[in-house]
């Protein structure tokens, strides 16, 4: 059957609000003032958490040409900081943010912030009123997969996510992304621990099936890895919920925060070992691709039944 608004192709929303909607509170204790909750960019040995998370947000303003710009989409916003960091400082003129986190959403209408939008919808079920001239999307693409899913599944339920940013952008438009990726690992080689207690329903993308997903729709103009940008970020982190562990486990308990304190642990090894890394490309939307079948934009070795018509597990 086709792919409808019930049938993602990555994880349910209930599952997404299992780790993001522990509490506002929780995260306010051990992530930075801007609340980002993704890897930042280092730069210098003694600069603050909250500098290197500055720099990456405006890394990604910069590679997606969105300085400046009427309209940009920001897929997966967590609690804003990249909404709020477009419109107060790059002159954006809207934002769009997406969320499948409900407590997001409402920490990010209570701020009342100019310019900034906030839906309670994935990127499958957004329609757009006029075309993007800029789309950013960090640390959401690990959730458009799910551990059950075969790769050519996995690979079609991507390949339908930049189909659907290539129809929201402008001609000549740019796409920043960040995500985790599997590097010297397969799904097989990781504990069962991520998969149930942290991130349900989630999987990791490769970096060969991002240029498969997107061939002829994007043209990928800059990668980089920074798998230890992120084990530096994940050891800030745990040090500032060690520090005021009392304070979160009055929040949400203790055995929250020691599955926390795990998560952060594992994650920090796996990052510096090189069996997950980090990547940030910067992506340019193509012209539509020659052909004039519905399936004319499909990868090499793609066939014209898979993707749009597959059916979740």
């Amino acid at each position: 059957m086709n792919t409808t608004k019930s049938d993602l192709p990555g994880a349910s929303a209930q599952a997404i609000q299992h780790h993001y909607d522990v509490g506002d509170s929780f995260y306010r204790l051990w992530l930075d003032e801007t609340r980002t909750y993704s890897c930042a960019l280092w730069e210098s040995e003694t600069e603050s958490l909250e500098l290197a998370q500055l720099r990456k947000l405006d890394y990604h303003v910069t590679q997606a040409r969105a300085h400046g710009a009427k309209r940009v989409l920001d897929v997966g916003c967590g609690w804003g900081a990249l909404m709020q960091r477009l419109t107060r400082e790059h002159g954006v003129q809207h934002v769009t943010g997406l969320t499948l986190s409900a407590t997001q959403k409402a920490y990010i209408e209570r701020q009342g912030w100019p310019g900034v939008e906030v839906r309670l919808e994935s990127w499958l079920d957004h329609v757009h009123e006029a075309p993007y001239d800029a789309i950013i999307s960090i640390g959401a693409f690990e959730h458009f997969a799910r551990p059950d899913q075969s790769d050519a599944d996995k690979v079609a339920g991507y390949r339908d996510f930049f189909r659907h940013c290539h129809g929201c952008l402008k001609p000549g438009g740019w796409l920043s992304l960040q995500t985790m990726s599997y590097e010297n690992s397969s799904r097989e080689d990781f504990s069962d621990f991520f998969a149930k207690e942290i991130f349900p329903e989630s999987d990791l993308p490769r970096l060969s099936e991002i240029a498969q997903a997107s061939d002829r729709l994007f043209e990928v103009v800059t990668l980089r890895n920074d798998r230890e940008h992120y084990a530096r970020t994940l050891k800030a982190w745990r040090q500032r919920l060690t520090a005021r562990r009392a304070e979160a486990v009055l929040e949400v308990g203790e055995a929250v925060v020691a599955r926390y304190d795990q998560y952060l642990q594992l994650a920090m090894i796996g990052f510096h070992v090189g069996t997950m890394g980090l990547l940030r490309v910067a992506l340019r939307r193509l012209p539509e691709p020659r052909g004039t079948s519905p399936r004319a934009s499909a990868p090499p070795g793609e066939s014209s039944s898979s993707g749009g018509s597959r059916t979740r597990g």
